[in-house]
């Protein structure tokens, strides 16, 4: 099937919530010194500062599959444009530390939202030749907007704003916000969110409109696997036939974060800084750290539909493993600090390879249909509650010795090689309705 324009405009404006959340999610880096000189804080409130956002993140995912389920995947994700615009406004006229906390909670709401509703979208309307780089699309923007969020950093940081300058780095995302939520009214809704609550019509349409070939036997297989005609739309998550599934979202949700990939890229000008970075040294570097991760996400899009996502997942393990032990070597040593970006850059490069690459796409892959929102939230969530408690603690790791946290990640990224080699399937090319008989569940 060849792609279809109509398929791929939705796919990229769904994609954009992915965006908002790489640059949300990183340009809290370039902040974090003037922060803690604005409002006094100790390692303890900084790391706060910025597990704000982390705890909004976890109850937007847990909670995402509510209007996802009752008001469609589309309609949702213009509550979480919103939600970003909000935020963002919010941030740069913050008028002390807690209404600056309060305003990361909402954005962090925006982002543990899209996680689950921008992916899930984009996955439902995918055929299954193309789900994986659609998808994966999503995480391309992630990377995208990290990059943007750092070479942000950097222009507003020439600038010389002066006190106020982390207010324009925070508050800048307010614009592509309002992009997004424009061109969130261009796009139909899901197919699968249509079948599922009856509207087959409008479904079959999107299907034929999206570039399906087969959109009536299509129809019919989500239809059946639905099991609408037996009255079983929505079901319970936590039932023992879905346990496989349970287990993959959640385990791969929990290696992504206890691979320390969040806590760098969010502390990444503090740990140049303790490694004898200037300022804007630091980041400079952070954009070239950046450049490789959205570089080596694109690499990883082109091939994941070939070689498949666990085989990126076990390369991406070695490479991640290696990388963090140099990483604390350095830092335990004091010695050899001019090898710090070029192992950072290294294990972004294995990162952004496997686990950046696979993740939003094959949580989506796992559930069955009638309960694919209840699932994308639960993978959702394991993965920004280990946010969340990683970047919370970082800082207070970090200050006790500046390399523990490396060794820590780095053995986490040893027991996921094994996880994977062991119980991970594999999903490329495979239906969505056809994975739930892969993983045996009836």
């Amino acid at each position: 099937m060849k792609l279809n324009a109509y398929l791929l405009k939705s796919a990229v404006v769904a994609a954009l919530g992915g965006l908002l959340f790489g640059f949300d999610t990183a340009v809290i880096a370039g902040t974090t010194r003037a922060l803690t000189d604005t409002y006094h804080l100790t390692p303890g409130t900084l790391g706060l500062t910025v597990a704000s956002a982390l705890w909004g993140t976890i109850i937007g995912a847990i909670f995402a599959g509510i209007p996802g389920d009752r008001y469609g995947r589309r309609d949702s994700l213009r509550g979480m444009a919103v939600l970003y615009f909000v935020s963002a406004v919010g941030c740069a006229f913050a008028w002390d530390w807690y209404s600056l906390v309060f305003f990361r909670f909402v954005e962090g709401l925006a982002i543990g939202g899209s996680s689950v509703l921008g992916p899930m979208y984009i996955a439902e309307i995918s055929p299954p030749n193309w789900r994986g780089r659609l998808v994966g699309f999503f995480q391309f923007n992630v990377v995208l907007g990290i990059l943007l969020a750092y070479f942000s950093n950097y222009v507003v940081g020439l600038l010389q704003f002066g006190d106020v300058e982390w207010r324009w780095k925070l508050g800048i995302s307010a614009f592509p916000a309002a992009l997004f939520l424009a061109m969130l009214f261009a796009i139909p809704r899901s197919p699968r969110w249509l079948a599922k609550t009856g509207r087959v019509v409008e479904a079959r349409e999107v299907l034929r409109l999206t570039g399906e070939q087969n959109y009536e036997q299509e129809l019919a297989e989500i239809v059946a696997s639905i099991d609408l005609e037996h009255g079983h739309g929505q079901e319970p998550l936590f039932q023992w036939k879905y346990r496989v599934p349970i287990f993959l979202a959640v385990s791969i949700g929990m290696f992504n974060q206890l691979s320390g990939i969040n806590a760098i890229l969010y502390y990444l000008n503090d740990i140049f800084e303790r490694a004898g970075f200037s300022k804007v040294s630091g980041d400079l570097q952070a954009v070239a750290v950046g450049a490789t991760n959205l570089l080596f996400t694109m690499i990883a899009m082109s091939v994941i539909d070939r070689i498949g996502r666990k085989t990126l997942l076990l390369t991406g393990s070695v490479g991640t493993a290696a990388s963090l032990a140099g990483v604390a070597w350095i830092f335990f040593t004091g010695k050899n600090e001019r090898f710090l970006v070029w192992l950072l850059i290294g294990y972004i490069a294995s990162f952004a390879f496997s686990q950046g690459a696979v993740i939003w796409v094959f949580i989506s892959e796992v559930f069955p249909n009638r309960v694919r929102a209840k699932g994308q939230s639960l993978g959702s969530f394991a993965h920004w509650f280990m946010n969340a408690l990683i970047s919370g603690i970082f800082p207070l790791m970090a200050a006790s010795s500046g390399g523990s946290p490396f060794i820590f990640f780095s053995l986490m990224m040893v027991l996921q090689f094994f996880v994977v080699l062991f119980l991970y399937p594999e999903t490329k090319g495979v239906s969505l309705e056809a994975m739930q008989k892969k993983l045996g569940i009836s």
